[in-house]
């Protein structure tokens, strides 16, 4: 099975309905306010860093004692970024557009990562 929501309409469909819910549940969450990118990049920072932190910890505790709160803070990132591509004026759809070329280009280049 291929899966790819630049080609297949029903899966866009389905990922915009997706994205669509989560901005307005942020929205019910957050309130109204925007941030800017400034803003949203030292907030963006933040939960970076805290996936740096449990990462540095959990090397201590075979990595396991840490795995609820990492995905959490990888749900947090996930859930923010929608919130902060709203914010910013920006369409959901086109940012993943752009990332999947990207990904796709960069995984073709055969540079190492």
């Amino acid at each position: 099975m291929r899966v790819d929501m630049r080609v297949y309409q029903g899966t866009r469909d389905a990922v915009h309905a997706g994205m669509a819910a989560l901005r307005v549940q942020g929205r019910q969450i957050w309130g109204e306010k925007r941030y800017s990118l400034p803003q949203i990049m030292t907030r963006l920072t933040v939960g970076v860093g805290d996936l740096a932190r449990l990462t540095r910890d959990g090397a201590a505790n075979n990595y396991v004692d840490n795995v609820q709160e990492l995905k959490k803070e990888f749900g947090n990132i996930i859930f923010s970024t929608i919130r902060w591509v709203d914010d910013l004026g920006f369409d959901v759809l086109e940012c993943l557009d752009l990332a999947i070329e990207a990904q796709e280009k960069f995984a073709g280049s055969g540079r190492p990562r």
